[in-house]
């Protein structure tokens, strides 16, 4: 089947609405903790109480941190939630003893904060983690969902490419020395790549973010935590074909802003969403992975646009 040619963003549709005030106050983010299921989660959240809701769903190695700069360029028209994944950022870490960390679970534990917050209905931007997460929140609940932002974060086979082989022999023979061979994984040259691999002008990044998500990932038993997540995601894969059903089914408005050059999730997994989702707006940005850090002045009026028009008048 021939795949649709991609959106540029040089040909994005023009605002339907005026961009936030820039002369305005920006909108206060509140950094907050639910009980769920016992387990802790933090969130981040802004925006008007009775806005139409905007659910931010992180990727690895980092946590809701990665949205702190594109919250407050959304709260002033939508309630924007950024939840924290047990064994990420400042939620909870329980031991793995007592806890089954896996994608499953997380998408269960976002269910049920999205319950104590009273949210029935919500757009959602996932990306890497994230993706699996958000579409197994979205099996459970379809007709909750009523808009996609997708950022390098798969759902097609065709996005699984060299970086994954390691990690793909892990799920083919769960034994220690695979497991062991995942640990560079979470070391800091690894995670200082991710953000800056693909990325043309390096001092557009911050180097906290590399700091601050490795003092996270040290922490004592974090490292297995990230290792059984790895097996775990293999777990996903056989979902792939489900989530594409949702796609067909369901036909969220679906906006995609990919960095082209990221090596663990690249633009091979952003092309296949047009078989499923041929109205989807596409943009391939000239980054990596973590492309909020480099390419936000681009992605946030694509997002705040698309937002605008799908969701402003539900």
């Amino acid at each position: 089947m021939d795949v649709p040619t991609p959106v540029s963003a040089s040909a994005a549709a023009a605002p339907a609405k005026a961009s936030p005030d820039p002369a305005a106050a920006p909108a206060v983010t509140h950094h907050r903790t639910a009980s769920v299921d016992g387990i802790e989660i933090f969130y981040r959240e802004a925006g008007p109480a009775g806005a139409p809701v905007v659910l931010l769903l992180h990727g690895f190695p980092t946590s809701s941190h990665m949205f702190r700069n594109l919250i407050p360029l959304l709260a002033d028209r939508y309630r924007v939630i950024a939840p924290d994944y047990p064994g990420f950022g400042q939620s909870a870490s329980p031991d793995r003893a007592g806890f089954a960390y896996g994608f499953g679970r997380y998408a269960d534990l976002m269910d049920g904060l999205l319950r104590h917050l009273g949210v029935t209905r919500f757009a959602m931007y996932v990306m890497d983690y994230g993706a699996p997460v958000g579409y197994r929140l979205a099996l459970k609940h379809p007709e909750r969902v009523s808009a996609l932002i997708v950022q390098n974060g798969n759902a097609y086979e065709e996005g699984l490419r060299e970086f994954w082989d390691p990690i793909k022999a892990y799920w083919r023979e769960d034994t220690p020395a695979r497991r062991e061979a995942l640990g560079f994984l979470v070391a800091p040259e690894t995670t200082k790549f991710q953000y800056v691999d693909g990325v043309r002008d390096v001092s557009r990044i911050d180097p906290d973010n590399w700091l601050h998500d490795q003092v996270l990932l040290d922490r004592p038993g974090n490292r297995d935590i990230q290792l059984d997540l790895f097996r775990d995601y293999g777990t996903n894969v056989p979902l792939y074909p489900q989530f594409q059903a949702f796609f067909r089914a369901r036909k969220p408005p679906t906006l995609i802003v990919w960095g082209k050059n990221d090596t663990i999730f690249p633009a091979e997994g952003a092309t296949p969403y047009l078989r499923d989702l041929p109205d989807a707006e596409l943009h391939l940005l000239d980054t990596g992975h973590f492309a909020l850090e480099d390419k936000l002045d681009e992605m946030a009026p694509l997002i705040r646009t698309f937002l605008d028009r799908h969701l402003a008048a539900s």
